[in-house]
Parts: C-alpha cells; structure tokens; sequence
C-alpha cells in the first residue's frame, strides 16, 4: 500500500477535499487522510478507480475536487504612506518581530534583498513542496521544510543549493516578498515596505495533470491546486504558533472557479480565522475586469431565454464555464452552436449530469447541475465544452416563474485557455478572484500611484452575493521589486498591491506590540484601521466596486487615531 506522501504526489491518485467528521483519520487512513483545519481535510483515491465521469455524478463533486489557482501578475512605498511611518522618528516602524508568510513560486533565499546587513538569514521557514529529499513540516507528509539554521549554513557554501534545493524559477514570490519584506539596500535604491520582518515561504507544487485535464487548462499560466495551498497556510499558521510571533499571510493567486461570494473551502479556512489575533490574512483582487471573463444576466419571463454568445477561437480544445444563481430563482441552460445545432432547454432537477453530442460538428459538451450547491446553497450548472467548433457559441439562460433574481457566469482566469475564450458582451464587475473574495481576508486592488488612476485590469466587486469587496486599493503598477539570481524587476498587478498591503500590515502589527499594553489585532479590527485611514476623492462615492473604501495610507492610520 503506498504512503500519504506517495498518494500526494502521484499522478494514479485523485485529491478529494472532505468536510471533517468524528473519527475522519480513523475512518480514511488507508485513503492518506489528512487534516487542513477543524472543517476540512484530505484523502485520496486511484483515479482508475474514479472516471471523470465520476466526479460530476456525485451531486457534491465540485466541492470536493480542488480549483486550480494561478499567479496574479505578469514609487510606490511614498504613496502608500509606508516610507512616513518607516522615517518618522517616533514611530520608526519596521516590521520587526512579524512573520510575513508567502504561498507562492518560492524564494531566492540567496538574494540581498532577503538578508541582514551581517549577510545572514531574514527567513524563519521556507517549506518546498516540489522537493522530496528533506523532512517534510509537522504532520504534512510531503515536500522538504527548512529552518533558519539550515539556510544560514547554505549560504556559507560555495554552492548553497547543495544544503537547501530550493530555487524560484519564475520569481513571482521572490518579488512579492520583496516587495512586502525586502531589506532596506541603498546601493540598489531598493526597500520592502517592512524590511526587518521576518520571512516564511511556501514553494508550492504544480497541480495534477487529471485535475488540469478535467478543468482544461491548456494556457502557459501556472495551475496550483486548493489542497496545497490549504496546506501551505496550515504550515505558515503551525510556524507562527512555534515561533510565537504574529503572522500576516500574503496571497497573490487568485481563481474564476467558485462561487465568488466566499464560501469554499480556502476561503472559509481564512474565515476560521478571522478572529484570532495575531493573525492577518491578505489577498490580491485579481486582474480579471478587462479580460472577457465575466457575463451578468438577469432573471426573465419563464417563457423566454437570454442568449449568452461567447467566442470561441480556432484551435480550442476545450474549456469548462460556470453559471451561479441565487434563490428562489431556479435556472435551465439549452445551447445553440456556431452552425446552428440547438440544443434545446434541459429541466431542471435538483441534481443531474448530462452529456450533449451535435450531428454536425464533433463538439461534446457535459453539464452538470445543483440546485442546492453543497457549501453556499446558491445554484451551479458546470458546463465542459470538448473540441468546440470556432465560432459564437450560445448558452441559452431559462429561469423560472419567479421572475426575479439574478445570475452570473465565469469562464476560465486568464492563462489557464489557449486561446483565450471570450464573452461577447462581457461585464467588468463582479471579477474578483479567490481568495479576494473571501470576506474575512483584506482584499486589495491596484492603482497607478503615478497617475492616480485604477490598474485597468484589477478585479472590481462586489462578491456575488454583494459583499463589499475590494476593502482597499494600493500601488501595484511598476512596484520595484527583487528577481531571482539578485535581480531587480518592476512588477504590475494586484498581486504587487496585495504585497505592499501585507508590508503595511506587519507594520501596523509591530505598532501595536510595542505599546503599554500590548495590542495584537485580529483581521478584522486591521481592516477597520486601513479604511479609517484610507485617502478618499472627492469625486467618488465611497465604497465603491473599483476602489473599496480609499487608497491605502498607512501614515494616515496614525493620523486618524491621533485626532480628538
């Protein structure tokens, strides 16, 4: 029988996320059973025992096989009032003692930008879970965990991969990092937002190649699935408890998959702990608002459909969509091709899967549906397009009698299709990605600190459920950042601002340790300071979709709690 972490690894097993139970080890230990927190864990099956057939059958499919994430990016501290409370005599703000932790592509743990003047470590834990030679964290089974020690001994060797393996081959975390935590290098002109926190890393591992198949991801972009990232905050939060030092968690992945109102898995780990304290949890927007992603209806006549077009390129495989409704509206979907096939309304049933082939063309579509989808309760209908015929494609949209209500469909983030698929009539809102839409998290969108103007592409709100979403906007066009083998990059995006705000965070964090009492805030008292704090304009209504409440303004915070 194989291990856990051979059933982790291997392409022969699938990774089904499992809301926990009594007994849950017990009952899944020949299955590799393992636990993310007190709701959910892990297990594992032969995917030749599990057809993908399979996974749509059961009626709670999507929310055990795990989403694909990928990475959300391709002067800014003075903006954000980061360099003011840094220089400010009295207040000196650095980072000190907090842990900014990073679930991401890695890190150059070799670069300046990560060390203290005397050339060692900043970084308190890096775990790896693309390397198997090392001992893997606590309870996680799989990948190599190294500490402090371990990298200060690696960086006295001629060659430093030969102790620590671990490299940042795209460098999407070693700029991030950098940008919320990088060491203060004049020679470079260069300065994180809290250059004297400390740094933890997770590297995380690609996705399974069943899950990429069965969700068609055939773009370059990266795909990391839900489960490793669940497991990366479970290694970051274990670390923070060890070391007993505040923890803020930077994530700049994001996904179109999902309800987009919070409630999966991932999201929900962060709403577990929204209210610890000495705990904060950030995310990018995503950078979805002008990409095509994005349909938004209405709910009609029961007589009639609307007709939702999107086009599709020459030499598409594949691609999955995804239609959210709420209740009391119940939804239908019926299809029309490019040459004019039409499929007509499929009834809808409080649970069933279809599969649809056309006469004309070679086209296969599979649809499945939920009324009452597992964790929100909203209704879902996943639809699969296989070897579409190029051309305008037609979801026909029925609702019910109740005439009310509305709906939503997402198509894959960008980078995951190639080519890219489109809606004809797109709509900009409603784009965050997960975890920004995940209402415990503070969810950052990104400006142009040298324009003052909104980041074309970042992810407007509010969730699906009208949650207001982003909290705050800060800069993230042409952030300066680290690059591997000691580089130096510009980085745009709302990952650079989701780092910016992290920095900022383990500031504010920092403030509130060295007073008489100490203060260690929660998330959501965090949050409140940032929008207390934040610079609004004069022509907006605030909150808005495009900017939350304001612009991040850190020396701001200050300057509101100082006022009578």
């Amino acid at each position: 029988m194989p291990s856990t972490r051979e059933m982790i690894l291997s392409e022969d097993y699938a990774d089904i996320i499992v809301p926990l139970f009594p007994c849950f080890l017990n009952q899944y230990r020949e299955q590799g059973a393992q636990v993310f927190n007190d709701y959910y864990g892990m297990i594992h099956y032969p995917l030749s025992e599990r057809s993908f057939a399979a996974f749509f059958e059961e009626g709670f499919f999507y929310t055990t096989v795990p989403k694909l994430y990928t990475l959300l990016d391709t002067v800014n501290l003075d903006a954000a009032g980061i360099t003011k409370v840094q220089n400010q005599p009295v207040l000196n703000l650095t980072g000190q003692d907090i842990i900014l932790g990073f679930i991401d592509t890695g890190i150059d743990y070799t670069h300046p930008a990560f060390r203290r003047s005397d050339g060692t470590s900043r970084i308190c834990g890096l775990w790896d879970q693309t390397v198997q030679s090392g001992k893997p964290p606590y309870d996680l089974e799989y990948g190599s965990a190294y500490t402090n020690e371990e990298i200060n001994q690696a960086l006295e060797e001629e060659d430093p991969y030969s102790v620590v393996p671990s490299r940042d081959d795209i460098g999407h975390g070693t700029a991030l990092a950098g940008i919320a935590g990088g060491s203060t290098l004049p020679e470079n002109d260069f300065n994180g937002a809290a250059p004297q926190s400390m740094i933890a890393v997770v590297k995380l591992k690609t996705a399974k190649k069943y899950l990429k198949t069965l969700f068609y991801v055939t773009g370059d972009a990266p795909a990391y699935q839900m489960s490793d990232i669940m497991a990366g905050i479970r290694y970051l939060l274990r670390l923070s408890e060890e070391l007993v030092k505040p923890l803020v968690i930077c994530l700049g992945l994001g996904t179109s998959q999902g309800d987009h109102s919070g409630d999966s898995p991932l999201d929900s780990m962060f709403s577990v702990t929204d209210q610890f304290r000495g705990f904060i949890g950030v995310a990018a927007a995503g950078n979805e608002a002008g990409r095509g992603h994005h349909y938004y209806g209405t709910a009609l006549n029961s007589a009639d459909y609307n007709s939702v077009e999107i086009l599709v390129q020459e030499g598409t495989r594949g691609f999955c969509a995804e239609l959210w409704g709420q209740p009391p509206e119940v939804y239908a979907v019926g299809f029309e091709s490019p040459l004019g096939e039409v499929v007509q309304k499929i009834p809808p049933r409080l649970s069933y899967s279809e599969n649809i082939s056309f006469i004309l063309e070679n086209t296969r579509i599979f649809v499945s549906s939920e009324i009452i989808q597992t964790i929100s309760g909203s209704q879902l209908i996943f639809i699969r397009f296989t070897d579409p015929t190029p051309g305008s494609w037609k979801i026909r949209v029925y609702t019910s009698s109740y005439n009310s209500g509305s709906y939503h469909i997402w198509l894959p983030i960008t980078g995951f299709s190639d080519p890219d698929i489109t809606f004809l009539e797109p709509n900009p809102e409603t784009t965050l990605t997960s975890p920004g839409s995940a209402v415990s998290v503070i969810t950052t969108a990104a400006y142009n600190a040298y324009t003052n103007s909104l980041y074309l592409n970042s992810s407007r709100g509010y969730t699906r459920t009208g949650q207001i979403k982003p909290d705050i906007a800060a800069p993230g066009v042409n952030v300066f950042a680290p690059a591997p083998r000691g580089r130096y990059t510009a980085v745009t995006g709302t990952s650079a601002a989701a780092a910016i705000t992290a920095g900022a965070c383990a500031l504010i964090m920092e403030w509130g340790m060295n007073r008489t009492p100490s203060r260690i805030f929660n998330n959501a008292e965090l949050k409140s300071l940032f929008i207390r704090g934040a610079q609004r304009r004069g022509d907006l209504l605030y909150p808005n979709r495009e900017w939350g409440y304001g612009t991040l303004d850190v020396y701001q915070v200050f300057s509101a709690l100082s006022s009578p």
